[in-house]
């Protein structure tokens, strides 16, 4: 039989049903250290202002600090009857110190405790995940700096397009994951206000101070109105669009290593010990862990959608419905933390495959802009002009069984006239990728630029 809270104006037992339904205990023991720390400071509250005495402060610390390092050791395991964290660790405490175990709840409300150790958690975890990001980052930037000559077609409809260098790419997914990371540090600064002191929904009555249990907690301050703060749950929908947001942009690097590492590119090696074989086929190499990342980021973007579901026609204040707004984040936290761990060591240990690279460039003719380029400079031609004679170009390219880069300069004069010998280097492939030295382009050195930009900006961060 579940212990019941709210039982001063309940006087039937509840349905056993309706106890399986209300249980939160066997998901919310995740907060245990946040319900502490919470209780902690609320008592050192408590206790400076006067409304409990120093001597029940001092066994409420005391006592509080003992059950934590018996959940720790498995002492004290949290699987018993009590309906939620914030009641097990409340009885756990009245059976270890007495009276003043009870005195703990004064001028607090389960709805300012769960605000408070629910956001603490997410506070927490924002922080973990933004700096497994930054690891990320790093390693982006490491492979990007050693690649910045490493030629591969880049593609825009999977279709080959222009030269570009594989540190290029890589710095591509390296500025997503900067942005994920500043997402995240301003959701910690938006959300960093503490709950704890509004009770159920309008404050309470005792002479409290919420500043007090806020800078306890390390909080910017307290939250501004009460109905909002136990009504808010905004900071766990902004840790959840993150994480999705997050595994998104990992989605489409892990896409991209699914396809390099296959037979038909073979433009990346994934190492063996990130990589799985296949139970009847002993040839096989399978891209398992990228194609885990693509897949779970469907489970954190329904964990993103469910909250926004129960949260959008909840009158003010506190509503049971908010008990649904706890597993979908631990969940997308720990699949948001473990995923960053792994693609770092995936990205760190790949094999980059340069000479296979740098021979996809001879397909698709990736040099053609460059020759409606040159006719456009050079030879003063509008640029609709321009490409439709480009386009005869590649025509007898492909016609010769050749790379628009291959042809010749009769070859090119046979098409118009006009071209000079100056367009035939231009139609290299290197010397088109470095053309584009326009801000933010390809070129070596452009790419240079992006690396050591970002690299001050994690120098800063440390």
């Amino acid at each position: 039989m579940a212990k019941k809270i709210a039982s001063a104006r309940i006087s039937e037992k509840s349905s056993k049903l309706l106890q399986e339904l209300n249980n939160s205990l066997p998901f919310d023991k995740v907060l245990y250290r946040e319900d502490i720390e919470g209780s902690r400071a609320h008592a050192y509250m408590l206790a400076e202002q006067g409304i409990i005495s120093k001597e029940d402060y001092e066994k409420i610390e005391s006592g509080l600090k003992e059950i934590l390092s018996e959940i720790e050791s498995g002492v004290f395991k949290l699987e018993g009857d009590d309906e939620d964290i914030h009641m097990a660790i409340e009885g756990r405490l009245t059976e270890k110190v007495g009276d003043a175990g009870k005195r703990l709840h004064t001028a607090r409300s389960r709805n300012d405790q769960v605000a408070l150790d629910f956001r603490l958690y997410v506070q927490n975890n924002t922080k973990v995940i933004a700096e497994l990001i930054l690891e990320n980052i790093k390693t982006l930037v490491k492979v990007a700096e050693e690649n910045v000559e490493t030629m591969l077609p880049g593609m825009t409809h999977l279709q080959h397009a222009q030269p570009i260098n594989f540190g290029y790419h890589m710095m591509a997914y390296a500025s997503m994951f900067k942005r994920d990371y500043e997402r995240f540090m301003s959701s910690y600064g938006r959300n960093n206000y503490s709950p704890i002191g509004c009770a159920a929904l309008a404050g309470t009555p005792h002479n409290i101070s919420r500043q007090i249990t806020s800078d306890k907690l390390g909080f910017n301050a307290p939250t501004l109105n009460c109905l909002d703060t136990v009504s808010d749950r905004d900071f766990a929908l902004e840790i959840l669009f993150n994480i999705s947001t997050m595994m998104m942009h990992m989605s489409r690097l892990s896409e991209e290593l699914i396809l390099w590492s296959a037979a038909e590119f073979k433009w990346v090696t994934l190492s063996d010990r990130h990589a799985t074989g296949s139970s009847i086929m002993p040839q096989k190499k399978n891209p398992d862990i990228p194609e885990l990342l693509r897949g779970k980021t469907g489970r954190v973007n329904g964990n993103l959608v469910a909250l926004l579901t129960v949260m959008k026609g909840l009158p003010l204040a506190y509503n049971k419905d908010m008990q649904e707004d706890k597993e979908g984040v631990f969940d997308s936290v720990h699949t948001a933390t473990l995923s960053l761990q792994v693609l770092e060591e995936m990205i760190a240990d790949m094999t980059v495959n340069k000479d296979t690279m740098e021979a996809a460039c001879m397909v698709g003719h990736l040099s053609a802009t460059d020759l409606a380029d040159y006719l456009v400079k050079e030879q003063g031609l509008p640029f609709r002009d321009a490409y439709h004679i480009t386009g005869n170009a590649v025509n007898l390219a492909e016609s010769k069984g050749l790379d628009i880069s291959e042809l010749s300069l009769k070859d090119l004069q046979s098409i118009d006239e006009r071209i000079g010998e100056g367009a035939v280097a231009l139609l290299d492939n290197r010397a088109s990728m470095n053309a584009r030295q326009s801000e933010g382009g390809t070129a070596t050195v452009r790419t240079l630029e992006q690396v050591e930009s970002v690299k001050v900006w994690l120098e800063n961060k440390v």
